[in-house]
C-alpha cells in the first residue's frame, strides 16, 4: 500500500508541475513606437515589422484609441491621470464627432507584438499608448506601464488583450478614477533598444 501511495503522490506532483508550467504566459517580441514614421524607419532598416505591418498596426491602434481610450468628465481629471497637456476633448480626437465635455488622453505611441509562434501566425493586435501622470506610458486598459514609448522587449501576450470599450460609456469622474487607484497603476516594464 505504501508503494501505491508514493506513486499516486508523485503522479499528482508531476501533474501539478505540468499544470503550473502550462500556465506560464506566452512571451512575444514587442516593440513600441512614438509614431508611424518611427515604425517605418525601423522597418526600412530590417526591424521586426514590415512597412505594411507598421501601417496596419498604427491603424488598429488608432481605432482602439477611438473605441477604448479612457474617458473623463473633465480636462482636470484627465490631466491628473495623464499629465498636463496630454489630454484633449473627445470631439477633437474622434473623427465622427464626440462630446466636447468628455476628455481623453492624446495618443502617445503604439505597441506591436510579433505573434509568429501562435497558431495561425501573424502579428498581434497593436495597442495604443498614453502618457501617465508619472511621466511614463501606459496601454489603453491601464494594466501595464512603460518607461518609454520607444524600444523593444519580450512581454506577455496578455499585454495585447483587447481593452474594454469606453465609447458611449459614462466618463470617469475624479471619484471613479480614485476608486480604481488611478489609471495605469499596475505593473511596470521598460523597453531595451
Amino acid at each position: 500500500m505504501r508503494k501505491r501511495s508514493r506513486t499516486v503522490a508523485l503522479t499528482i506532483l508531476g501533474a501539478a508541475a505540468f499544470t503550473v508550467a502550462g500556465c506560464r504566459e506566452e512571451q512575444v517580441e514587442a516593440q513600441a513606437f512614438p509614431d508611424l514614421a518611427s515604425c517605418q524607419a525601423a522597418a526600412a532598416q530590417g526591424g521586426l515589422f514590415t512597412p505594411a505591418e507598421c501601417d496596419q498596426a498604427f491603424a488598429e491602434a488608432e481605432q482602439l484609441h477611438v473605441e477604448a481610450a479612457p474617458r473623463y468628465d473633465s480636462l482636470a481629471v484627465c490631466e491628473e491621470e495623464h499629465g498636463a497637456g496630454n489630454c484633449g476633448s473627445e470631439e477633437q480626437q474622434v473623427s465622427n464627432g464626440g462630446s466636447g465635455s468628455i476628455f481623453m488622453p492624446l495618443l502617445a505611441g503604439y505597441l506591436i507584438g510579433n505573434m509568429l509562434g501562435r497558431a495561425g501566425g501573424g502579428m498581434a493586435a497593436s495597442q495604443p499608448m498614453y502618457r501617465n501622470a508619472q511621466g511614463g506610458f501606459t496601454n489603453a486598459s491601464g494594466t501595464t506601464n512603460f518607461g518609454s514609448n520607444a524600444g523593444r522587449a519580450q512581454m506577455g501576450s496578455q499585454s495585447f488583450a483587447r481593452p474594454a470599450a469606453t465609447a458611449g460609456q459614462a466618463p470617469m469622474s475624479r471619484a471613479t478614477a480614485a476608486s480604481r487607484g488611478g489609471f495605469g497603476s499596475t505593473g511596470s516594464r521598460s523597453f531595451g533598444g
